[in-house]
């Protein structure tokens, strides 16, 4: 009895991980946190048949067969495994329903209000944080950084003028359900075109242009791709960061925190990549950079080109469909900014960031703000309050 109760237990756990990552160690840490002495052993020796214990229809057979449970485990896992699918895609086609109402109603409102806007800058939380490879606290980001922005301390107006409360300068929508599809077992490449899927309602809305908030940085991969996609071209990236991100798979990640500019590249989703305010680069990004073609700005060399970078022009080549504006936070100093996963010294002042961000010659089409870590804020809530106002001078330059 004891056994069928753990091979239940790893069924389970089988239908709602993606198979590649149900592991012999994970398996014999649940059995060894059960204390049964004896089924361990039973379940080294059935283990020890294959790297994996669950990889697929084969292996579903063998446990079958050694457990004698007959067929029924394999039909029950059949039938499980397709009802599971059918659930997660009808709670996915839920949520994309319930944005692209939200979306519907900002739009309308934007458009009809004093003659309407061209384009207004609209808040979707994407709560990601797996993909992170140190700290996953930045999935408490995103309405932290919403309290910060609507701080009673602040006016409601932007340094160039814009006021957030007018509903054609700024709207929200809400947060991508992130954790929620995690729960339904909903796997990572369906959970990355889920967020594109998202993006892609929010953009089925005229003027509404999608301002991401984070969550870890992978979040730009699917956006980027989204934005790509729907205007049917290649965009221009000013990316601030302490890090480039081109890592092609980063600890065996494909969706890592540390290799989506490197999937957005390979995707030919990005025309120019403009990398501003690294600092911590390894051999082989550098390589990736040259490879790729991409323009990296070290702060080591930041004070002479420092006029350049606050005089830039995106989105001017011929074919490509605009700019995209993507801010990991830890491209400030931590001095400025100390809540976040990653502290690199030696980076961008709040002002270095907005003089580029102020001066850019573009139409922004879209952006991110990312890797806030609310677990690090130790101050205040200081780099909320940082954040916040990030978030707040983008929106304001996005819109129009």
């Amino acid at each position: 009895i004891e056994f069928h109760n753990l091979v239940i237990e790893v069924i389970a756990i089988f239908l709602f991980y993606p198979i590649e990552r149900v592991e012999k160690s994970k398996m014999m840490s649940i059995v060894a946190r059960r204390g049964f002495k004896q089924t361990l052993e039973r379940t080294t020796r059935l283990i020890d048949h294959s790297p994996l214990l669950l990889q697929g229809k084969e292996n579903c057979k063998m446990i079958s067969s050694t457990t004698g449970l007959g067929s029924n485990f394999f039909q029950v896992h059949e039938a499980v495994t397709k009802l599971t699918k059918d659930g997660q895609e009808s709670v996915l086609n839920a949520s994309l329903t319930y944005l692209n109402e939200k979306a519907k109603l900002k739009a309308k409102i934007a458009r009809g209000l004093l003659g309407g806007a061209i384009a207004t800058p609209t808040l979707l939380g994407v709560p990601l944080g797996h993909n992170a490879s140190y700290h996953e606290g930045v999935i408490f980001a995103p309405p932290r950084i919403r309290k910060a922005i609507w701080d009673g301390s602040k006016y409601s107006t932007t340094e160039e003028g814009k006021n957030l409360i007018d509903p054609r300068v700024f709207a929200d929508v809400g947060d991508v359900p992130i954790q929620d599809m995690q729960n339904l077992g909903v796997n990572e490449a369906r959970l990355m075109d889920f967020i594109s899927d998202s993006v892609k309602i929010v953009m089925n809305h005229t003027p509404l242009r999608p301002l991401i908030l984070g969550g870890d940085h992978s979040v730009s991969y699917p956006v980027v791709r989204a934005i790509s996609e729907k205007l049917g071209g290649p965009i221009d990236i000013l990316h601030f960061d302490a890090h480039p991100d081109l890592y092609e798979n980063f600890e065996d990640n494909y969706y890592s925190h540390a290799s989506q500019f490197a999937q957005i590249v390979e995707g030919k989703h990005v025309n120019r990549l403009v990398q501003v305010g690294v600092r911590s680069i390894t051999a082989q990004a550098r390589q990736h950079g040259e490879k790729y073609g991409i323009e990296l700005h070290e702060m080591r060399n930041f004070a002479k080109e420092r006029d350049y970078l606050e005089n830039l022009a995106l989105g001017t080549s011929e074919g490509v469909k605009g700019v995209y504006v993507s801010i990991n936070v830890n491209s400030l100093d931590p001095a400025y900014a100390h809540g976040v996963s990653h502290i690199e010294s030696g980076g961008l002042s709040l002002r270095d960031v907005l003089n580029i961000l102020h001066n850019l010659k573009g139409n922004i089409v879209g952006g991110d703000v990312v890797e806030y870590n609310p677990q690090h804020d130790a101050t205040n809530n200081m780099t909320a309050l940082v954040t916040a106002k990030l978030v707040r001078e983008l929106a304001a330059k996005i819109s129009k």
